[in-house]
């Protein structure tokens, strides 16, 4: 799976839970369908059930007591039955008495509109509606609630002379909930990271730039760490008719409506550890202190735009910091085939670096992700992102990025990751360091190869083992830095 120059330790330490939450409200433990957690699955936002004609994942595990209320259900298969299911109140406690899919596809419907749960990722985002979704399900009364959790157990080892090593955990822990409010779906969203305990300077990660540790020098070659508090948002909308609506997204922290999904909630990335090196072009607004996004939604087409807080979040990981509405950004979102999800977007960000508190950005992103499932209980993923910085004062610069996953039988993944960004900012914790870059930045690119084998340990556990070999393409300008050709290793859990 890897080339053979990869060296023999990546596999020394490779340990992963991934937990899927088994708490639940004392109230709620009624009526619960519990789905085991898996790495086709645990994105924060989780999603809806494939159709009959797809094939089935394994058998899931039911634990149901004596109740009238509903039973949950289990989303354990890829999506989208749902797709023909339409938003609706939250179920008769009589319908706990039948036993159709039809029913217990209600449990969880789609937060912005009237089409498949499965739709929905980050933020206000789109994906494909055969996108996967595990979690545990359950009803409260009026409420529709689900949990999940992901821990990364991490050893990163960064090659060449401004490279590293680093044993960390990452990961999320999320909930979900909605209900019907009057005639509309009122939703609310949690996650949470584990990442501010890492420290924070974050992870080493070559060519990686942005954000600070400290208030006073920026990272470089390291990837920052997510704040605690991921997402704390609140959504709500109305049904204009059976395909389409209106809504509004609030956050504190939250997501506007720029980029992709991003990386660790995308299917294509979410069993890779590490961060893409061109996420400061894609999807580093998604975590944003102050963020309000209104939209429609008609049939496959969304169009919204977002008043959000430009600067990227400070030094000090466990707080949540005052909201500011200073930033503007609209996407437009089409889904013109269960497989095929498509975003254009464009923003303008006042002041995005704390420390460059004169420049402002215009990004410009466009993506498109197609997840399609095969064989007996197989998918395959595949993300094509671009983004484009316009700095104010400043040059423009510009990012690819090609991912794509197999998971087969819900047990083996293997994935791969290809990215070009026009480097321009790698020098900034060195100062006198002045290498000549071309006007647009230095061109370097990334190859990542990696994966994973998750076994179930026990209900609602599992346990992945795996690892990723990354190898670049460096200009001449950068080597006397980088060195003429480092290698990156991780052994990593998910």
């Amino acid at each position: 799976m890897f080339p053979p120059s990869a060296p023999a330790r990546w596999p020394a330490l490779a340990l992963a839970v991934a937990l899927s939450v088994p708490w639940l409200p004392a109230a709620a433990q009624d009526a619960v369908v519990v789905a085991q957690a898996d790495h086709a699955g645990h994105e924060m936002t989780h999603r809806a059930p494939e159709p009959a004609a797809a094939p089935a994942a394994p058998t899931k595990k039911t634990v149901s007591a004596p109740t009238k209320q509903k039973k949950s259900s289990d989303h354990g298969h890829p999506a989208s039955h749902a797709a023909s299911v339409k938003r609706a109140a939250p179920a008769d406690p009589g319908h706990g008495k039948h036993d159709g899919a039809a029913h217990e596809h209600e449990a969880m419907k789609a937060f912005l509109g009237p089409y498949p749960f499965a739709r929905e990722a980050s933020g206000t985002s789109w994906q494909p509606d055969t996108s996967p979704h595990q979690g545990i399900h359950a009803t409260y009364g009026d409420w529709s609630l689900m949990w999940h959790a992901l821990i990364n157990g991490v050893y990163d080892s960064q090659g060449g002379p401004r490279g590293g090593d680093k044993t960390f955990a990452s990961g999320m822990v999320m909930g979900m909930a909605e209900r019907q409010l009057g005639d509309g779906t009122f939703g609310l969203r949690a996650m949470l990271s584990p990442d501010p305990f890492m420290g924070p300077s974050g992870y080493p990660l070559l060519f990686a730039a942005g954000e600070t540790a400290d208030g006073r020098t920026p990272l470089v070659d390291r990837q920052h760490p997510h704040d605690l508090f991921m997402e704390l948002a609140a959504t709500y909308s109305y049904d204009l008719s059976a395909k389409s609506s209106v809504f509004v997204y609030a956050g504190l922290p939250g997501e506007p409506a720029l980029g992709p999904p991003t990386f660790m909630h995308r299917v294509s990335g979410m069993d890779n550890p590490e961060a893409p090196i061109s996420h400061h072009w894609l999807d580093s607004t998604h975590i944003t202190f102050g963020v309000v996004t209104v939209g429609t939604v008609v049939d496959t087409w969304k169009i919204e735009a977002s008043a959000f807080r430009g600067r990227e979040p400070d030094q000090y990981r466990f707080d949540i910091e005052a909201p500011s509405l200073d930033s503007v950004s609209a996407r437009i979102s089409w889904n013109p085939l269960r497989e095929l999800s498509l975003q254009a977007s464009w923003g303008r960000l006042r002041s995005p670096e704390q420390l460059q508190p004169d420049m402002d950005e215009d990004r410009i992103t466009a993506s498109a992700i197609y997840t399609q499932p095969f064989g007996n209980g197989n998918l395959w993923s595949s993300t094509f992102a671009w983004g484009r910085k316009i700095e104010h004062p400043g040059g423009t610069f510009d990012a690819f990025l090609l991912e794509s996953a197999a998971i087969f039988q819900q047990t083996y993944t293997i994935f791969m990751r290809a990215e070009r960004i026009d480097a321009h900012d790698l020098f900034g914790d060195m100062p006198g360091v002045t290498p000549a870059p071309a006007p647009g930045g230095s061109p370097v690119g990334k190859l990542s190869l990696g994966g994973i084998y998750d076994f179930p340990v026990a209900d609602h556990l599992k346990l992945g083992i795996g690892g990723l070999v990354s190898r670049y393409g460096i200009p001449g300008e950068l080597k006397p830095f980088y060195g003429g050709d480092p290698t990156s290793t991780w052994s990593s859990c998910g």
